[in-house]
């Protein structure tokens, strides 16, 4: 039998993330804009947040972060002990858990790689998640790319990488009117480096760093080429107002550095969760 998974918000991320998972497992999603969930293949709609807790036992809130507060109050009467996987910058599982009590929360970085099944995801776990916990929602986002499990004081830089990296090279495609085609091997290997010496930045280890940058330079550039969308769309795809990669870009549009760039975005990012504590 499979396992009855629900998705609230249903944006660019909850769409991608419904599209990957929903051959493995029965996906359940709301969102309050009505246009966005209507004819949808193989996805089964609630009528409410909380038709859709009583109908799953792992929710993934993919929501903005400042619509959490509204979304928690909503369905914090039913949620109980279930899995609640958390994909907004900035929000801590602290945050989550003190709002929902008994419920076991995972939070969880992908970026929009999950749209082709080449995301970047970075999790972690919270006090009352287990670790079989941790490894079921290692397995669901298996299911839209490479997965990294790191400490949560990581996440807020892996978002600034991994979540906002791919706007960076939009950008620069744009900027560059680099054809998504036909990519140089060159500028390749820029964005690699210049993504590496970020990550560096914002905290991780040389290794780690490269990793992160290779992955993600290389999902970001098979998006943009599979798909034919244009960096520009892409760029805006990745952007949520207020959020850490609008912080970034505004430093890139100054001339910044792609380092530069990144500690704005995780900046960000640790001002969402203070803002959420």
């Amino acid at each position: 039998m499979k396992k009855n998974i629900g998705i609230i918000g249903f944006g660019n991320m909850g769409q991608a993330i419904a599209e990957r998972i929903k051959a493995k497992y029965k996906v359940w999603v709301f969102d309050k804009d009505k246009n966005k969930t209507h004819r949808l293949k193989d996805i089964s709609i609630a009528d409410s947040c909380i038709d859709l807790v009583n109908k799953v036992e792992v929710i993934i809130l993919a929501v903005k972060p400042q619509d959490y507060d509204a979304v928690l109050s909503e369905i914090k009467s039913v949620i109980k002990d279930k899995l609640v996987i958390s994909i907004a910058a900035g929000i801590t599982t602290r945050y989550i858990e003190n709002f929902l009590g008994e419920a076991k929360v995972i939070r969880a970085m992908p970026n929009i790689g999950a749209k082709i099944g080449k995301a970047e995801s970075s999790l972690c776990k919270g006090k009352k998640a287990k670790g079989e916990d941790l490894d079921f929602a290692r397995g669901l986002f298996n299911c839209m790319g490479k997965t990294w499990v790191m400490k949560e004081e990581m996440i807020d830089a892996a978002t600034a990488i991994s979540g906002s990296g791919p706007a960076y090279i939009y950008y620069d495609m744009e900027v560059n009117k680099i054809d998504p085609l036909s990519v140089p091997e060159g500028i390749k290997q820029e964005y690699i480096e210049r993504l590496k010496e970020a990550a560096k930045g914002v905290g991780f280890d040389s290794q780690v760093a490269m990793d992160l940058a290779v992955s993600t330079t290389g999902s970001s550039l098979q998006l943009v080429a599979i798909t034919g969308i244009s960096p520009a769309e892409l760029k805006k795809q990745v952007i949520s107002k207020g959020g850490t990669t609008e912080a970034a870009l505004k430093v890139l549009a100054e001339g910044a550095s792609w380092t530069k760039a990144a500690k704005a975005a995780k900046k960000r990012a640790k001002e969402l969760s203070k803002r959420s504590r």
